[in-house]
């Protein structure tokens, strides 16, 4: 539905940046393969990563571009019938050119992103990445040449004669809630003694 398109640069950031994780898509071996990944963006570059073996990833490096995809569920609009029935959803859809990223201090700050675009502040609390570890992983930088967002929310889109119709109608809201969080019992964490650290206080909503 073209009416739902939205091409604002500040609702593409705002989708991408609240999107939990996203879709990579490319041919692989002449097959078409889509592939659920994390990401990160900083300003007009999003960010991908992956095992030097990722197909997908070492794919979009030798074509050079790449269309990465992400979605916000928000609830259910429903309407008087199955037909105007839907999701309310924000989704948005990138297009751009694709490099690597080789240099290995460039890479330990765009993963230190990854981890905090996942859990603001973590990056801090845990050991930085090795060199080893950096080589083992491959990064993968997208420009966002290119971008729409689709827009579906309000009221359901009832037809006049439908809406005197004695059915309920209207939103059901949906969104992502974190639980109780669950310690590891192995190692030093075995005695139980090492407190919650902030990035998951303040995920869960128990304060810095």
């Amino acid at each position: 539905m073209p009416e739902k398109a939205r091409y604002e640069r500040e609702l593409v950031d705002a989708v991408l940046d609240a999107a939990p994780f996203c879709t990579v898509a490319a041919v692989v071996d002449d097959l078409a393969v889509a592939l659920p990944t994390l990401h990160s963006r900083d300003g007009d570059v999003l960010y991908l990563h992956g095992s030097r073996s990722n197909a997908v990833m070492k794919s979009i490096i030798v074509r050079g571009h790449a269309c990465v995809t992400a979605t916000l569920y928000d609830g259910i609009r429903v309407a008087r019938s199955g037909f105007e029935s839907s999701i309310a959803y924000r989704s948005v859809v990138v297009f751009g050119a694709v490099t690597s990223v080789s240099d290995l201090e460039e890479k330990r700050r765009i993963l230190d992103g990854f981890v905090d675009a996942v859990l603001p502040g973590r990056s801090r609390e845990v050991r930085p990445s090795t060199d080893a570890e950096l080589r083992r992983t491959l990064v993968v930088r997208v420009s966002i040449d290119e971008a729409s967002v689709k827009v579906s929310a309000g009221p359901t889109e009832d037809s006049p004669e439908d809406q005197s119709l004695p059915i309920w109608s209207g939103l059901v809201p949906a969104t992502l809630v974190f639980g109780s969080p669950v310690p590891s019992t192995d190692g030093a964490m075995a005695d139980g003694t090492i407190p919650l650290p902030g990035s998951i206080r303040l995920l869960v909503g128990e304060g810095a």
